[in-house]
């Protein structure tokens, strides 16, 4: 991406949180695709270049950290087919690196963290990262109990019953494994395995699997386990979650336990003491990957040490600990024959390509996103030109550039449109007043009549991470919404009891049947209560993903507490200093808070439908620290630890982690050199600790 966009450095605030909204909108929209539906519409490189180009954002512009999605989120909400499975540790993500510069950054940064000198020993594995479907299984006294896909990295798919037919999982452990020991691996397929699926699915006349690694994630989520049975199926070990004991104290370790209790892991892991070996590493395996049997697409690198694994912790989304050294993307050409236009929930207009369909790296691809009308005109892409696409991965690529010797003779300019597709409203790139630059996404301006938004908003509301309402998809939202079934949030909660003929206008339709339809108003009326994080994520607030409803939930408690708060939340109020100081949250997310529950339309709306639910308590592991729950200030140098470090572990017990002293802080711990922040605890009579005290507490339980 950095051929394509203006350079970060030159970026004003406002540009920055522009593109910062479009990126995290992109990334959120597209792990849902990947990981729940296992039809990805994005490549991997173009994926990872998005990751970069947002990480980077929000290092030059630390305000528009935005933990809600992209740099702090993982995967996707669950399947609907399956029972729900809540992980006691949550299953996230890794980080990933791209060049062996990356790869030294990264050791570096793991000492620097820890406070290590260069010639400080520090030993890292190295192992394939296996591209599969990441599954957890937990065992109970020895014995498989349960298995679950990663779904949102805290709530996934309950899938034992189809794991339970995979031949290389055992249903119980040899020797003396701890009583509770969650294993987390790869379910996969080999490329003779998946030859062989194709084969059979297509003597059945059956269309066959685009790639062995969607072939494998189709076949462990299917509701009939004779289905998962008859399909070859693989599992590599590599990590863990819940133990009631670890038999180790080493990642290496740790997988020599799971080979001796009797589960698969990859015999290709290696023990390594600098970036020089990881490196040697990773071109090496990059030598043998054609000859491997099955589908890797980069390396994973992991500090040995489970001690210092504790120690380092998680940022956001992934493990500071670990990280993935990706593979170079793959290419192709392909004829784009045309650009459709999609808006969004928020009015976005988006541009899809549509191409002559190609294989690239065994997957064939017909779409890409070309982001928005400035990436169109840089790159020059016009209809009927043969463009350059890239993929690494089992996605749908990017158009990299246009073969401009094989463009078309009087092929023109791409105009992009000026009014909405769907509602003929203005579409507009809103201009900086301050710097008279304008947005780079074009936004539809009939915010109240398109019903694109409408449709968009509603689909955002009944999704998997929000409301989760079995029966009500996108499908049925589009048919709903065109037949003024249902146009507001409010109207799903009265579908039944406003139409006494509901019932039978909806089992008329194609699909549906009288016990379809019941079970229909029966998931909508086990929706009346739902979590407040997920009511919050629901409202669809600019800038609010998972995490950031999360942070909110988590501060406010109460959805009312958040709901005054924020409709006192002017610039410059104490109101709006409370939601920014939220750790995470920053200026450009409570404007955006505020924005949203003052604007009278959306008080209409919610008014409406807080008559009909009742926004619970989110759910949370508690932590029996000291810590658990108070807002806590680190200030001063600490002399044990980095800060990094600190603030890491007040998380991990549980504590908040705020960047400012305010009146609702509950304990400040200060160093050397403490200055203004501790002046202030003083003045609100707040508590006041040394970094000793601070790690007694955190060590004590209540």
């Amino acid at each position: 991406m950095k051929d394509k966009l203006a350079p970060i450095d030159t970026l004003s605030l406002r540009q920055a949180k522009a593109e910062h909204a479009r990126l995290a909108d992109e990334i959120a929209a597209n792990d849902r695709l990947y990981y729940q539906e296992d039809v990805p519409a994005l490549s991997d490189a173009d994926y990872d270049a998005l990751r970069r180009r947002f990480e980077a954002l929000e290092a030059a512009f630390p305000e528009l950290v935005r933990p809600d999605s992209p740099s702090q989120t993982v995967g996707a909400a669950p399947s609907a087919k399956f029972a729900k499975v809540r992980h006691k540790v949550p299953m996230l993500s890794l980080g990933n690196v791209f060049s062996d510069e990356d790869v030294s950054d990264f050791v570096a940064r793991v000492r620097r963290f820890l406070g290590l000198g260069a010639d400080a020993p520090l030993e890292i594995t190295a192992e394939p990262k296996i591209d599969g479907l990441s599954c957890a299984l937990r065992y109970e006294f020895g014995r498989l109990v349960q298995a679950a896909t990663r779904g949102d990295g805290f709530e996934g798919e309950d899938v034992t019953a189809n794991v339970m037919t995979l031949k290389e999982i055992p249903q119980r452990l040899k020797g003396s494994a701890p009583d509770i020991f969650e294993v987390r691996g790869e379910v996969y397929m080999t490329h003779a395995d998946f030859a062989a699926l194709n084969e059979r699915e297509a003597s059945s006349g059956k269309a066959g699997f685009a790639n062995p690694r969607n072939a494998a994630a189709g076949s462990l989520r299917q509701l009939d386990p004779a289905v998962t049975a008859s399909r070859p199926l693989r599992f590599f070990a590599y990590a863990w979650g819940e133990v009631s004991a670890l038999p180790a104290d080493t990642q290496l370790g740790m997988v020599g336990a799971f080979v001796d209790y009797g589960l698969p892991v990859n015999p290709l892991m290696k023990l390594c003491h600098s970036a020089e070996d990881l490196l040697e590493f990773y071109h090496g395996i990059a030598d043998q990957r054609a000859s491997l049997g099955y589908d890797i697409d980069g390396v994973v690198y992991k500090v040995n040490s489970i001690g210092l694994q504790e120690r380092l912790g998680f940022v956001s989304r992934a493990p500071r600990w670990a990280t993935a050294h990706k593979f170079p993307a793959q290419q192709a050409t392909t004829v784009l024959r045309g650009i459709d236009i999609q808006v969004g929930r928020t009015g976005a207009l988006t541009p899809v390509a549509r191409l002559d369909p190609i294989t690239v790296g065994g997957v064939v691809v017909s779409n890409a996103t070309l982001h928005n009308e400035d990436e169109i005109a840089r790159k020059d892409i016009r209809i009927g030109d043969t463009v350059v696409v890239q993929r690494a991965g089992d996605v749908i690529p990017q158009i990299v550039s246009i073969v401009e010797s094989k463009r078309p003779s009087g092929a023109k300019p791409y105009e992009f449109p000026q009014v909405c597709p769907v509602c003929g409203s203005a579409a507009i790139r809103e201009i900086d007043a301050k710097t008279g630059t304008a947005d780079v996404v074009r936004r539809c301006t009939g915010r109240l009549i398109c019903a694109a938004q409408a449709v968009e908003g509603l689909k955002h509301f009944v999704s998997r991470n929000a409301f989760d309402i079995d029966g009500l998809g996108e499908k049925q939202i589009e048919q709903f919404f065109a037949e003024g079934l249902i146009r507001t949030a409010a109207d799903i909660f009265t579908l039944e009891a406003r139409d006494r003929r509901s019932l039978q206008r909806l089992q008329n339709r194609e699909g549906y049947g009288e016990t379809s339809v019941r079970n229909l108003f029966a998931a909508i009326e086990a929706r009346r209560q739902v979590p407040v994080n997920r009511f919050i994520y629901a409202l669809g607030i600019r800038h609010v993903g998972e995490t950031n409803a999360r942070r909110l939930a988590r501060h406010f408690g109460a959805f009312g507490a958040l709901h005054a708060t924020a409709r006192l939340a002017g610039e410059g109020t104490e109101a709006r200093a409370e939601i920014t100081n939220i750790a995470g949250i920053g200026s450009v997310v409570a404007e955006s808070i505020a924005d949203f529950f003052q604007e009278k339309h959306n008080e209409e709306v919610l008014d409406a439908l807080l008559k009909y639910v009742t926004p619970t308590p989110m759910e949370e592991i508690v932590s029996a620290s000291l810590v658990a729950g108070k807002t806590v200030v680190f200030t001063g140098s600490l002399e044990k630890m980095t800060r990094e470090e600190a603030k890491a572990q007040a998380e991990r017990l549980g504590a908040k982690v705020a960047g400012s002293v305010s009146k609702k802080t509950d304990l400040v711990v200060a160093g050397p050199g403490a200055g203004s922040k501790l002046d202030k605890a003083k003045e609100f009579g707040i508590e006041t600790i040394d970094e000793d005290e601070w790690l007694r507490r955190a060590g004590a339980v209540e």
